[in-house]
Protein backbone atom coordinates (compact mmCIF):
# COMPACT_ATOMS: atom_id res chain seq x y z
CA UNK A 1 0.00 0.00 0.00
CA UNK A 2 2.74 2.76 1.23
CA UNK A 3 4.98 1.36 -2.16
CA UNK A 4 2.02 2.25 -4.41
CA UNK A 5 1.26 5.18 -3.09
CA UNK A 6 4.61 6.43 -3.18
CA UNK A 7 5.34 5.66 -6.59
CA UNK A 8 1.69 7.50 -7.41
CA UNK A 9 3.30 10.53 -5.54
CA UNK A 10 6.33 10.05 -7.71
CA UNK A 11 4.34 9.88 -11.33
CA UNK A 12 2.54 12.81 -10.11
CA UNK A 13 5.24 14.57 -9.57
CA UNK A 14 7.09 14.06 -12.82
CA UNK A 15 4.27 14.53 -14.61
CA UNK A 16 3.54 17.63 -12.60
CA UNK A 17 7.16 19.11 -13.15
CA UNK A 18 6.67 18.08 -17.15
CA UNK A 19 3.71 19.91 -17.69
CA UNK A 20 5.19 23.00 -15.59
CA UNK A 21 7.93 22.28 -18.38
CA UNK A 22 6.23 22.38 -21.20
CA UNK A 23 4.03 25.47 -20.13
CA UNK A 24 6.80 27.43 -19.49
CA UNK A 25 8.55 26.78 -22.75
CA UNK A 26 5.55 26.88 -24.70
CA UNK A 27 5.28 30.42 -22.93
CA UNK A 28 8.20 32.10 -23.32
CA UNK A 29 8.60 30.96 -27.05
CA UNK A 30 5.38 32.46 -27.44
CA UNK A 31 6.97 35.59 -26.10
CA UNK A 32 9.69 34.89 -28.22
CA UNK A 33 7.14 35.36 -31.87
CA UNK A 34 5.56 38.56 -30.37
CA UNK A 35 9.33 40.05 -30.33
CA UNK A 36 9.98 38.85 -33.78
CA UNK A 37 6.80 39.39 -35.53
CA UNK A 38 6.88 42.53 -34.67
CA UNK A 39 9.81 43.45 -35.86
CA UNK A 40 8.91 41.76 -38.75
CA UNK A 41 5.37 41.71 -39.88
CA UNK A 42 6.25 39.61 -43.13
CA UNK A 43 7.06 36.89 -40.71
CA UNK A 44 3.21 37.07 -39.54
CA UNK A 45 2.32 35.21 -43.03
CA UNK A 46 4.26 32.40 -43.10
CA UNK A 47 3.56 31.33 -39.25
CA UNK A 48 1.62 28.65 -39.91
CA UNK A 49 3.34 27.03 -42.84
CA UNK A 50 4.82 23.15 -42.73
CA UNK A 51 8.38 23.94 -42.62
CA UNK A 52 7.89 26.58 -39.84
CA UNK A 53 5.45 24.35 -37.72
CA UNK A 54 8.68 22.01 -38.02
CA UNK A 55 11.47 24.55 -37.05
CA UNK A 56 8.58 25.30 -33.99
CA UNK A 57 8.38 21.28 -33.11
CA UNK A 58 12.71 20.95 -33.50
CA UNK A 59 12.97 23.75 -31.11
CA UNK A 60 10.56 23.03 -28.47
CA UNK A 61 10.94 19.52 -28.17
CA UNK A 62 14.61 19.52 -27.18
CA UNK A 63 14.41 22.15 -25.26
CA UNK A 64 11.50 20.78 -22.65
CA UNK A 65 13.74 17.41 -22.45
CA UNK A 66 16.75 19.72 -21.50
CA UNK A 67 14.49 21.41 -19.01
CA UNK A 68 13.25 18.62 -17.63
CA UNK A 69 16.87 16.92 -16.66
CA UNK A 70 18.02 20.23 -15.81
CA UNK A 71 15.41 20.51 -12.97
CA UNK A 72 15.34 16.77 -12.38
CA UNK A 73 18.80 16.22 -11.57
CA UNK A 74 19.05 19.43 -8.89
CA UNK A 75 18.91 17.76 -5.95
CA UNK A 76 22.34 15.88 -6.96
CA UNK A 77 24.35 19.29 -7.21
CA UNK A 78 22.72 20.93 -3.56
CA UNK A 79 26.69 19.60 -2.57
CA UNK A 80 29.84 20.23 -3.44
CA UNK A 81 31.50 17.32 -4.80
CA UNK A 82 34.23 16.64 -2.80
CA UNK A 83 36.26 13.75 -5.11
CA UNK A 84 36.72 16.24 -8.15
CA UNK A 85 40.24 14.90 -8.99
CA UNK A 86 42.03 18.08 -10.63
CA UNK A 87 45.90 17.86 -11.71
CA UNK A 88 47.91 20.26 -10.88
CA UNK A 89 50.17 22.48 -13.26
CA UNK A 90 47.06 22.22 -15.33
CA UNK A 91 44.66 25.43 -15.95
CA UNK A 92 41.41 24.36 -14.72
CA UNK A 93 38.06 25.04 -16.12
CA UNK A 94 35.32 26.32 -13.61
CA UNK A 95 31.80 26.22 -14.96
CA UNK A 96 29.08 28.58 -13.34
CA UNK A 97 25.80 27.94 -13.69
CA UNK A 98 22.21 30.18 -14.41
CA UNK A 99 19.15 31.07 -12.20
CA UNK A 100 17.49 28.52 -10.57
CA UNK A 101 19.56 25.08 -11.01
CA UNK A 102 22.49 24.71 -9.93
CA UNK A 103 26.31 22.56 -10.69
CA UNK A 104 24.34 19.41 -11.64
CA UNK A 105 23.24 20.67 -14.66
CA UNK A 106 26.94 20.50 -15.91
CA UNK A 107 27.04 16.74 -15.59
CA UNK A 108 26.70 16.02 -19.18
CA UNK A 109 28.67 19.59 -20.95
CA UNK A 110 31.67 18.38 -18.31
CA UNK A 111 31.84 14.46 -19.28
CA UNK A 112 31.86 15.90 -23.00
CA UNK A 113 35.19 17.89 -22.22
CA UNK A 114 36.52 15.85 -20.37
CA UNK A 115 36.18 13.35 -23.25
CA UNK A 116 38.12 15.58 -25.76
CA UNK A 117 40.88 15.46 -23.06
CA UNK A 118 40.13 18.71 -21.23
CA UNK A 119 40.30 16.95 -18.14
CA UNK A 120 40.67 19.71 -15.39
CA UNK A 121 37.05 20.95 -15.30
CA UNK A 122 35.13 21.26 -11.84
CA UNK A 123 31.92 23.85 -10.71
CA UNK A 124 30.75 25.17 -7.91
CA UNK A 125 26.77 26.52 -7.00
CA UNK A 126 26.07 29.90 -7.53
CA UNK A 127 22.64 30.69 -5.47
CA UNK A 128 19.45 32.71 -6.93
CA UNK A 129 19.00 34.57 -3.65
CA UNK A 130 22.28 36.22 -3.04
CA UNK A 131 23.18 39.36 -4.60
CA UNK A 132 25.71 39.76 -7.52
CA UNK A 133 28.41 40.87 -5.27
CA UNK A 134 28.09 37.90 -3.05
CA UNK A 135 28.28 35.82 -5.50
CA UNK A 136 31.13 37.16 -7.35
CA UNK A 137 33.03 37.49 -4.09
CA UNK A 138 32.42 33.55 -3.93
CA UNK A 139 34.36 32.99 -7.16
CA UNK A 140 37.15 35.23 -6.49
CA UNK A 141 37.27 33.15 -3.77
CA UNK A 142 37.21 29.73 -5.73
CA UNK A 143 39.29 31.52 -8.04
CA UNK A 144 42.30 31.87 -5.77
CA UNK A 145 41.45 28.55 -4.19
CA UNK A 146 41.99 26.55 -7.45
CA UNK A 147 44.74 28.68 -8.42
CA UNK A 148 47.03 27.77 -5.27
CA UNK A 149 46.01 24.27 -4.88
CA UNK A 150 46.82 24.15 -8.33
CA UNK A 151 50.21 25.71 -8.67
CA UNK A 152 49.06 27.98 -11.86
CA UNK A 153 48.03 31.45 -12.11
CA UNK A 154 45.10 31.92 -14.14
CA UNK A 155 42.27 29.44 -15.01
CA UNK A 156 39.60 29.59 -17.28
CA UNK A 157 35.79 30.43 -16.78
CA UNK A 158 33.16 28.92 -18.73
CA UNK A 159 29.31 31.04 -17.85
CA UNK A 160 25.97 30.03 -18.95
CA UNK A 161 22.93 32.66 -18.38
CA UNK A 162 23.58 34.51 -15.07
CA UNK A 163 26.68 32.84 -14.95
CA UNK A 164 28.63 34.54 -17.59
CA UNK A 165 27.04 37.60 -15.94
CA UNK A 166 28.42 37.08 -12.79
CA UNK A 167 32.31 35.86 -14.52
CA UNK A 168 32.06 38.85 -16.02
CA UNK A 169 31.24 40.85 -12.95
CA UNK A 170 34.22 39.75 -11.87
CA UNK A 171 36.70 40.01 -14.58
CA UNK A 172 35.78 43.21 -15.65
CA UNK A 173 35.02 45.46 -12.11
CA UNK A 174 36.44 43.28 -9.57
CA UNK A 175 40.15 42.59 -10.99
CA UNK A 176 39.45 39.36 -12.43
CA UNK A 177 41.33 39.61 -15.24
CA UNK A 178 44.52 38.88 -14.11
CA UNK A 179 43.82 35.62 -12.78
CA UNK A 180 40.99 34.46 -16.06
CA UNK A 181 42.90 33.47 -19.13
CA UNK A 182 39.75 32.98 -21.06
CA UNK A 183 36.16 33.35 -20.08
CA UNK A 184 33.50 31.88 -22.80
CA UNK A 185 29.81 33.19 -21.99
CA UNK A 186 26.90 30.58 -23.10
CA UNK A 187 23.50 32.46 -24.01
CA UNK A 188 24.06 35.23 -21.16
CA UNK A 189 21.73 38.31 -21.55
CA UNK A 190 24.51 41.01 -21.51
CA UNK A 191 21.68 43.77 -22.02
CA UNK A 192 19.43 41.87 -19.86
CA UNK A 193 15.91 40.03 -21.06
CA UNK A 194 12.35 41.93 -21.03
CA UNK A 195 11.53 38.43 -19.41
CA UNK A 196 13.37 39.41 -16.29
CA UNK A 197 10.52 41.31 -15.27
CA UNK A 198 8.64 38.48 -14.10
CA UNK A 199 11.83 37.47 -11.87
CA UNK A 200 10.99 36.86 -8.19
CA UNK A 201 14.56 37.09 -7.01
CA UNK A 202 16.40 40.37 -7.03
CA UNK A 203 19.12 38.46 -8.31
CA UNK A 204 17.02 38.55 -11.85
CA UNK A 205 15.81 41.62 -11.31
CA UNK A 206 19.12 43.15 -12.03
CA UNK A 207 18.59 40.92 -15.53
CA UNK A 208 16.26 43.97 -16.88
CA UNK A 209 17.33 45.97 -19.71
CA UNK A 210 19.12 48.69 -18.80
CA UNK A 211 19.13 48.41 -15.06
CA UNK A 212 22.04 50.32 -12.92
CA UNK A 213 23.91 46.99 -12.80
CA UNK A 214 23.78 46.21 -16.86
CA UNK A 215 24.53 49.78 -17.32
CA UNK A 216 28.08 49.34 -14.92
CA UNK A 217 28.62 46.00 -16.44
CA UNK A 218 28.76 47.50 -19.71
CA UNK A 219 30.04 51.17 -19.43
CA UNK A 220 33.01 49.06 -17.86
CA UNK A 221 36.22 48.78 -19.73
CA UNK A 222 36.38 44.99 -21.81
CA UNK A 223 38.97 43.17 -19.95
CA UNK A 224 42.14 43.48 -22.22
CA UNK A 225 44.14 40.65 -20.20
CA UNK A 226 41.66 37.97 -20.62
CA UNK A 227 40.20 35.79 -23.70
CA UNK A 228 36.38 36.40 -24.26
CA UNK A 229 34.43 34.05 -26.29
CA UNK A 230 30.49 34.77 -26.47
CA UNK A 231 28.33 31.84 -27.80
CA UNK A 232 24.66 32.45 -28.37
CA UNK A 233 21.85 31.62 -30.06
CA UNK A 234 19.35 33.14 -32.40
CA UNK A 235 16.33 31.69 -30.95
CA UNK A 236 16.99 31.92 -27.44
CA UNK A 237 13.67 31.65 -25.37
CA UNK A 238 14.61 33.21 -22.47
CA UNK A 239 17.16 36.39 -23.29
CA UNK A 240 14.71 38.49 -24.98
CA UNK A 241 15.24 40.46 -27.31
CA UNK A 242 17.88 37.96 -28.82
CA UNK A 243 20.29 41.12 -29.54
CA UNK A 244 20.72 41.37 -25.88
CA UNK A 245 22.89 38.12 -25.90
CA UNK A 246 25.25 39.63 -28.07
CA UNK A 247 28.80 41.80 -27.00
CA UNK A 248 30.41 44.66 -29.18
CA UNK A 249 33.86 43.04 -28.17
CA UNK A 250 35.45 39.45 -28.12
CA UNK A 251 35.06 36.86 -30.28
CA UNK A 252 31.43 36.18 -31.35
CA UNK A 253 29.85 32.41 -32.15
CA UNK A 254 26.29 32.48 -33.13
CA UNK A 255 24.37 29.62 -33.36
CA UNK A 256 21.08 28.86 -35.02
CA UNK A 257 17.82 27.03 -34.39
CA UNK A 258 18.07 26.03 -30.58
CA UNK A 259 16.75 27.17 -26.81
CA UNK A 260 18.59 28.77 -23.82
CA UNK A 261 19.10 25.38 -21.96
CA UNK A 262 19.97 23.72 -25.45
CA UNK A 263 23.40 25.35 -24.84
CA UNK A 264 24.80 23.14 -22.02
CA UNK A 265 23.91 19.96 -23.75
CA UNK A 266 23.64 20.30 -27.54
CA UNK A 267 26.73 19.46 -29.53
CA UNK A 268 27.41 22.65 -31.90
CA UNK A 269 28.08 24.92 -28.40
CA UNK A 270 29.99 22.41 -26.66
CA UNK A 271 32.21 21.72 -29.71
CA UNK A 272 32.58 25.70 -29.78
CA UNK A 273 33.61 25.83 -26.17
CA UNK A 274 36.19 23.31 -26.35
CA UNK A 275 37.49 25.13 -29.35
CA UNK A 276 37.45 28.13 -27.44
CA UNK A 277 39.38 26.80 -24.70
CA UNK A 278 41.62 24.57 -26.93
CA UNK A 279 42.63 27.78 -28.94
CA UNK A 280 46.53 29.21 -28.65
CA UNK A 281 46.95 27.00 -25.83
CA UNK A 282 50.21 27.28 -23.76
CA UNK A 283 51.50 25.24 -20.69
CA UNK A 284 50.14 27.17 -17.27
CA UNK A 285 52.60 29.32 -15.72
Amino acid sequence: MITSLLFSLFIIAILGLLIFDLFTVLLTYCIYWYEVSNSNTGLAKKRFSWRNLQRVIRLIIPEVFFDFITIAAIPVGLFRNKNQTLHRGQTPVLLLHGLFVNQSCWLWFRWQLRQQGIQNVTTMNLSSWHSEEALTELLAKRVDELRHQLGVNKIHLVGHSMGGIIARNYVQLRGGQDKVEKLICLGSPHYGSKLATFSLDPLGKLLIPDSDFLQRLNNAPKPEKTKVTNIYTNKDNMVLPNANNHLPWGEPVELKNMGHTSLIYRKAPITATIAALKRDIEPAT
